[in-house]
């Protein structure tokens, strides 16, 4: 392999990975960089990602490596495109399967009709407040430092847009919906709103990105198949 080639991915890569459940974006960023330098004996090398998941989140995720870590930016702004699967009738206190749950809400009075009318007031800019179990920033520590010590805190409100919201299927308790949204949405906060919104309970139990502005998961290269690229692009 030419010293050109090897260089690669100094030189700057933009790829796209579908990220494994239960693993954090910094476990996947890590297993990549890991993977070049060990196939191209690259001491040492920048990898970065543009926009974290949850590890009980899958799907696509932007990896910059070298000089393309410059453009991580670009990326974070472009809206984002999720599949969610909310379970309506009880809480969490993260809004998702991260922590047990706690509370027990009604759901006799959800329908199918009442939850298409409610999704519709979703649509648009508003104030959305971040969990606080996550990486928000509070008095100089993480939000979830806080959470975890079981310490009460109240995250500022950030806004953000659903550009599209649709309803995939209907069920109690759970149902499938279709995000369109802007950068800094934390849809583990909408499935908490929309519980609200139905004077009921929600929270999130599987969530899938399926793409950031025109990138898609369907392009994306599992950890499998980018070690098989990684051999071939060696031998060429």
């Amino acid at each position: 392999m030419t010293e050109e080639k090897k260089n690669i991915f100094e030189e700057g890569q933009v790829l796209l990975f579908d990220k494994p459940l239960y693993w954090t974006s910094f476990d996947l960023v890590n297993k990549v960089r890991i993977m070049i330098r060990s196939e191209f004996g690259i001491k040492k090398i920048k990898v970065g990602h543009a926009g974290t998941l949850d590890p009980l989140a899958t799907g696509l995720m932007i990896i910059c490596t070298g000089k393309a870590t410059k453009r991580i930016d670009e990326f974070r702004d472009l809206d984002k495109e999720y599949f969610a699967t909310v379970h309506f009738g009880k809480t969490t206190p993260s809004f998702d399967l991260e922590t047990e749950t706690d509370l027990d809400y009604p759901t006799n009075h959800i329908t199918l009709e009442l939850v298409e009318k409610v999704l519709q007031k979703f649509l648009g800019e508003q104030l959305q407040v971040p969990p606080l179990h996550s990486a928000k920033f509070i008095d100089g520590k993480r939000a979830y430092e806080f959470a975890r010590k079981g310490i009460e805190k109240v995250l500022s409100p950030v806004s953000i847009v659903f550009r599209e919201i649709e309803l995939i299927s209907f069920g109690i308790p759970e149902t499938k919906v279709r995000l369109l949204c802007s950068k800094g949405t934390y849809v583990r906060s909408f499935a908490r709103d929309l519980g609200l919104a139905l004077k009921s309970g929600c929270y999130l139990s599987a969530l899938e990105r399926r793409s950031i502005g025109s990138y898609h998961v369907s392009e994306a290269f599992t950890l499998e198949k980018f070690d098989q690229y990684l051999k071939q692009l060696k031998q060429i």
